[in-house]
């Protein structure tokens, strides 16, 4: 399946030219290895060499950005509980001052993190560079953005918001105040009005093109059990070795489970240098099926493919 990023919706159409198995004639230059056996040994060499590299860099000088991008596993609550479900937690809130949006017109989404008081909060902490990560998705999981808004000095964040069609849009803002013990994840639905054709969870497909490139995922997810994913990344009939780091990392996995849109941002394993497959740990807190977006910073533009996955 061909996956073309058109602003901050994905469109799929279907493939051309790259069967999902098959023998290494049929598979593109910049891919994975061929047949199953090959790629989980690669795999295994790959993630151990990552590994390697990572902690040596820690321990023979690796520079503060590199410490940074080496985090490995899922981003959030260290119980794996879902995030994003709530609107208030931990004894804060996300107050909406948007009443709604418009679809295909550009908007303003404006909203504020209340205290257990109903104070605004205006201090936070960075958590891999930003202040505020806020990932913006449609109920069918079809229009996707991960954007990071402004904070205006009496606690309101202001981001610029064009949503592609009417329905539910769900905002899911990730961030640590200051003096918390850790860092909370909040959701909320934003209305579209209009009329709603939510489209079916598209079929998993294990090797999409988006904007030229041909990314894989490789791996599945266990419910409760971290699992090792794995993208593989090729454009040109070569592999990018060269990736850039974006927001501290070689890329970024969002996992958003379909129904409830149950939230998870995981971070790949530890790495000193870009490669061609980027290592993720996965842990998905119960059966269904996720959308993965993976996020990834190529020649100073940031890219977006997204994958269907059963757990």
């Amino acid at each position: 399946m061909t996956t073309t990023q058109r602003g901050p919706t994905l469109v799929e159409t279907p493939p051309q030219g790259y069967p999902h198995q098959g023998g290494a004639k049929d598979r593109p230059p910049g891919g994975p290895p061929t047949g199953r056996i090959a790629r989980v040994v690669a795999a295994g060499l790959i993630l151990a060499l990552t590994l390697a590299l990572g902690f040596a860099a820690g321990r023979f000088g690796g520079s503060p950005a590199t410490l940074r991008s080496a985090t490995p596993g899922a981003v959030g609550h260290p119980d794996h509980e879902p995030a994003g479900l709530q609107v208030s937690r931990d004894g804060f809130t996300l107050a909406l001052d948007t009443s709604a949006l418009a679809a295909g017109r550009a908007g303003e989404l404006a909203f504020r993190i209340t205290d257990a008081a109903g104070v605004p909060v205006t201090a936070f902490q960075p958590i891999h560079e930003r202040l505020m990560h806020l990932v913006l998705v449609s109920r069918d999981l079809t229009d996707y953005r991960h954007v990071h808004p402004e904070l205006d000095a009496d606690g309101t964040w202001r981001a610029a918001v064009t949503p592609a069609a009417a329905g539910p849009l769900r905002a899911i803002a990730d961030f640590w105040p200051v003096g918390a013990s850790r860092q909370v994840t909040l959701g909320v639905d934003v209305a579209v009005p209009g009329r709603y054709a939510p489209r079916p969870p598209e079929q998993p497909q294990e090797t999409i093109v988006v904007d030229g490139y041909t990314v894989t995922l490789d791996g599945g997810l266990r419910p409760g059990e971290a699992n090792q994913v794995l993208v593989w990344l090729g454009r040109d009939g070569r592999p990018v070795n060269d990736l850039q780091p974006h927001l501290g990392a070689y890329g970024h996995l969002v996992a958003l489970r379909h129904g409830d849109l149950a939230y998870l941002h995981v971070h790949p394993a530890a790495a000193s240098r870009p490669s061609s497959v980027v290592a993720f740990s996965v842990q998905v807190p119960s059966a269904g099926t996720y959308r993965l977006f993976f996020e990834f910073r190529h020649l100073d533009v940031v890219h977006v493919a997204a994958f269907t996955v059963t757990a």
